[in-house]
């Protein structure tokens, strides 16, 4: 089996080099225009990518997370959630590396076996950067009114946050 993965890479390419020798593809003209798109993809995406990424910094930068972390607390008890996490949830569908630096600060805080430690570490993997990915995706393609999708990605997210301590709370229990 490790033999296998080891050869993975070799296997495909060389796959893919027989495949267009038979149908006599010009890989290098495939790859030259495939690179172009892509360029034009990324020349595409990257003002929302710039825009997004400053609007978080900006948002952790000036406290303005941590506030409204303080003024959802009460929500948080309600709903069975530690308010600890209110900034990882803020923050995760904005970007995921502001949220893996919340995730990592709750987890040096807290520890990787504390209930709070596990819940921050499930719900980094259970949700999406909604913002970012929107961002992305839609920007590839060149739709810029988003519709349902922001509200709806919204809802997974928190369902995803929901579950992840529910789970957390049932295979973890004190």
């Amino acid at each position: 089996m490790d033999l296998f993965f080891t050869m993975l890479v070799p296997l495909t390419i060389g796959t893919i080099a027989v495949y267009a020798a038979f149908h006599r593809v010009d890989v290098y003209s495939a790859l030259v225009q495939g690179a172009a798109s892509g360029l034009e993809t990324l020349v595409r995406i990257v003002p929302a990518l710039i825009g997004l990424l400053t609007a978080v910094y900006m948002l952790r930068a000036s406290g303005a997370l941590e506030l409204l972390a303080r003024l959802l607390a009460p929500v948080m008890d309600r709903l069975g959630l530690p308010s600890e996490l209110l900034p990882l949830m803020l923050v995760r569908p904005i970007s995921g590396s502001a949220a893996l630096g919340v995730g990592a600060e709750l987890i040096s805080t807290y520890g990787p076996d504390s209930q709070l430690g596990r819940m921050a570490a499930v719900m980094l993997g259970s949700t999406e950067t909604t913002f970012y990915t929107i961002a992305v995706y839609f920007g590839a393609v060149g739709i810029s009114k988003t519709r349902y999708a922001v509200p709806a990605a919204l809802c997974a997210d928190l369902t995803g946050f929901l579950a992840a301590a529910w789970a957390v709370r049932l295979c973890f229990a004190p």
